[in-house]
């Protein structure tokens, strides 16, 4: 009776009785396997072979043995290591060589531990700290000031102007009315409420207006067109007995001719010019 053939799917030599590996359902002799699929160590340069521990990096690949720090040699087995220009190191010797030291402390920074970094500087998180609540700022907005860093609130509290009507301090733009500071969304109207930031304005008794409200409450009107008259943005006008026109208005009641600079005549509450006023 015939036995069914054992062999190494790449020489052909018989398998039974020898060790062999499986790969992809086909069996090897270990000599094929690793002359065909063994990887390459990156120290010794020769085959990490079935009976050894294949350790990878980044697709490379070690022996165990072959695992070390490139300066001090020691051991890298199950310990924390940096890659430097294709050479790994053990924190130690990365550290020394290679690492940042913190601007608060002088200390070095350990690889893998997290750092601050702010204009070519480095820190500790732990040591990246407000200047004034000595609380560490982390991902939070800071501002720097004078070779320190502060978090927000305690700039605000420390430098930053207060807007005269909400007492809140001004961290981006203002207004500043009366040498004083403003929000722009606390500038407003104290008739209508609307905002001034922008806008044309006056002022009554050290309180702002804007012109429609100003002419609104407090400007004189137009003996002509009863419209008020703002006097604002160099408006011409004419005043005369208490009464006042703009100058578009002041004009001959009969013949509509224009009166300003000419002389003029009364008659009771209109205005003529000589030529219609010549019968009064």
């Amino acid at each position: 009776k015939m036995t069914e053939r054992f062999d190494c799917h790449y020489c052909k030599e018989s398998l039974f009785g020898k060790k062999y590996i499986l790969r992809e359902e086909s069996p090897y002799c270990v000599k094929c396997y690793e002359s065909l699929y063994s990887n390459t160590c990156e120290e010794c340069k020769k085959p990490i072979g079935c009976d050894c521990k294949d350790l990878s990096y980044k697709d490379r690949h070690w022996h165990e043995t072959c695992f070390h720090c490139f300066q001090c040699k020691n051991s890298l087995v199950d310990k924390p290591f940096a890659a430097k220009e294709e050479h790994l190191l053990c924190t130690e010797c990365y550290s020394n060589e290679y690492s940042s030291k913190c601007n608060e402390c002088k200390k070095t920074i350990m690889p893998g531990t997290r750092k601050m970094e702010y204009k070519g500087n480095s820190w500790h998180e732990t040591c990246f700290i407000c200047h004034r609540c000595q609380q560490p700022i982390g991902t939070k907005s800071f501002i720097p000031k004078d070779n320190q860093n502060f978090c927000v609130p305690c700039y605000e509290k420390q430098f930053a102007m207060q807007c005269v009507q909400c007492k809140k301090a001004i961290t981006t733009g203002g207004v500043t009315y009366r040498e004083q500071p403003w929000h722009k969304e606390c500038f407003v109207c104290t008739g209508c409420k609307k905002q001034l930031s922008g806008q044309r304005f006056t002022s009554r008794d050290e309180f702002a207006y804007c012109l429609s409200c100003f002419c609104n409450l407090y400007a004189k009107k137009c003996a002509g067109c009863t419209n008020p008259i703002s006097g604002l943005g160099g408006t011409k006008y004419i005043s005369f007995e208490e009464r006042q026109w703009h100058n578009d208005c002041f004009n001959c009641k009969k013949c509509s001719l224009s009166l300003v600079g000419r002389g003029f005549l009364t008659e009771r509450d209109d205005i003529l010019c000589p030529e219609c006023g010549k019968d009064i």
